[in-house]
């Protein structure tokens, strides 16, 4: 029932709306692959593209269809582009499910803009979007520019603000992860900043870039590591990627799976094997350590990869690191230092009762539950660690202890490594676990009658905030001001 052209809030900074762009800018044409989406969000995407864009520089938006099997997305949707959208809208049927990377590329063949600008197709463009993006290109036609990513509810559909801006990162299980801006990078609000890997589905770079980087790598199946192949064909071979503060573009998170599997096979770790083989170098090898799925893969044929990078002569991956990211291997590091303390965390109150993640997901509560007999190594609802990044991770979801406010119950929640409302830290003497930056705040608390884990006053007299872990590494904890220090303040 929300319109397909309603307005959205304008949450740019406030200089930004003032802000004078060149005359002359590039063309675009925008990308949009959907795969099953929900007619509203496809046509949302559509909609906020033409009332928000300048038509002088909208050349056009393409819609590829990745072989849908909705029936509506087929002669219903065609009709309704031909009768209402074009010239400006074109739609594109591939005749098999090619897959994210493929269908990109499938649209980009067919674009006659000077700029391609990808977006997926659960997004609202904000105000005024489109000169921040293109702006960048058309002082150096090398520059790839990604817009702030806000938040659409996939419950509600509100439209929200995600932060001001971080960079774009990866850890060595190859998770995108992000880095905290650098010094001068908010000097000015409104300016781009240099990031090292983009987010993965928004982004305009120019047509005639794009290809001189031979585009996505073909043999890249279905979805996954190609915002990383990209980022560092981008950066190694002579370009910049940078975010732009004023350019803002809604995205639906799902809250679910949407999709099966199409392969049967994991191409996720085949994709991160190709684009390592190609573009990383000696720090591959990092990756592997990390997951022995990547011994057994064969990453196919990198023949014309490795000639498109000789060819154009690009950077080693040690210079990306150096150069680029230098903050990456510090935050990141290749092997990680290990942890302060680890195994099962039983309760001094209730020495039959431990932490237990009860086998719940994100924003669900711990609990307490029978310990498991290993204390070193329990089951992994029982396994936490107390990590170099002082937060507390459970084993069987990589989730993390998370805690807003005294006497508020302690939730899983996914590991943002920033401390903040996940930080910890262990007081062997007291046996105390202590939530946040004031180590004499709160306290983890046992609920022994409930069974409930919250956050207390901290009270040394009190058994509830008593724990033991099965594995402490006292000479990490001795030195907890400056151990582990450097990888993450």
């Amino acid at each position: 029932m929300i319109a397909l052209n309603r307005s959205v809030p304008d949450i740019r900074h406030i200089s930004c709306r003032t802000k004078a762009y060149l005359r002359e800018l590039p063309t675009v044409s925008v990308i949009v692959i959907f795969y099953n989406e929900h007619w509203s969000a496809l046509l949302r995407t559509v909609y906020s593209v033409l009332n928000r864009s300048p038509a002088s520089l909208l050349k056009e938006v393409i819609l590829v269809n990745d072989h849908s099997t909705k029936p509506f997305l087929w002669a219903p949707l065609r009709e309704f582009v031909e009768s209402e959208l074009a010239p400006k809208v074109r739609l594109i049927d591939l005749p098999e499910r090619s897959g994210l990377i493929l269908a990109r590329m499938a649209g980009a063949r067919e674009a006659r803009g000077d700029v391609l600008i990808v977006l997926d197709s659960h997004t609202e463009v904000n105000n005024n979007w489109l000169p921040p993006l293109l702006e960048p290109i058309a002082e150096d036609y090398r520059t790839c520019v990604c817009p702030f990513i806000d938040v659409i509810a996939h419950d509600t559909f509100q439209y929200r603000a995600q932060d001001e801006g971080k960079r774009g990162a990866f850890d060595w299980k190859f998770y995108y992860k992000r880095l905290p801006l650098l010094p001068g990078d908010l000097d000015d609000p409104t300016k781009p900043f240099n990031s090292p890997v983009m987010a993965g589905g928004l982004f305009a770079i120019s047509a005639k870039f794009f290809w001189e980087l031979g585009g996505y790598d073909e043999g890249l199946d279905i979805w996954g590591g190609e915002q990383y192949e990209l980022s560092f064909k981008i950066w190694q071979c002579g370009g910049r990627l940078v975010d732009a503060p004023c350019s803002r573009v809604g995205h639906v998170y799902r809250g679910y799976a949407p999709f099966g599997n199409p392969r049967g096979v994991n191409f996720v770790v085949r994709n991160f094997k190709r684009v390592a083989e190609v573009w990383m170098d000696e720090y591959a090898k990092f990756l592997y350590e990390r997951n022995p799925l990547f011994e057994k893969t064969d990453p196919g044929d990198l023949t014309a990869q490795r000639e498109l990078r000789e060819r154009l002569q690009c950077r080693p991956f040690k210079w990306f690191l150096e150069e680029i990211a230098p903050d990456l291997l510090i935050r990141y590091p290749v092997r990680e230092p290990q942890p302060f303390a680890s195994g099962r965390v039983q309760s001094v109150a209730d020495r039959r009762l431990c932490l237990d993640s009860l086998n719940h997901q994100a924003k669900q509560p711990i609990g307490l539950y029978t310990c498991a007999s290993n204390q070193t190594h329990p089951q992994n609802n029982q396994f936490f660690t107390l990590s170099f990044h002082r937060d507390i991770r459970v084993r069987s979801n990589d989730k993390c202890l998370d805690a807003s406010r005294l006497n508020d119950e302690v939730i899983l929640f996914s590991c943002h490594e920033s401390q903040g409302n996940q930080m910890w830290r262990y007081d062997y003497e007291s046996k105390m676990i202590i939530h946040g930056k004031e180590h004499n705040g709160r306290c983890l608390e046992a609920d022994i009658v409930k069974r409930k884990v919250t956050v207390g006053s901290c009270d040394r007299s009190n058994p509830a905030q008593s724990w033991d872990w099965g594995y402490i590494n006292f000479i990490h904890l001795q030195n907890w001001d400056v151990y582990g220090a450097k990888f993450i303040n």
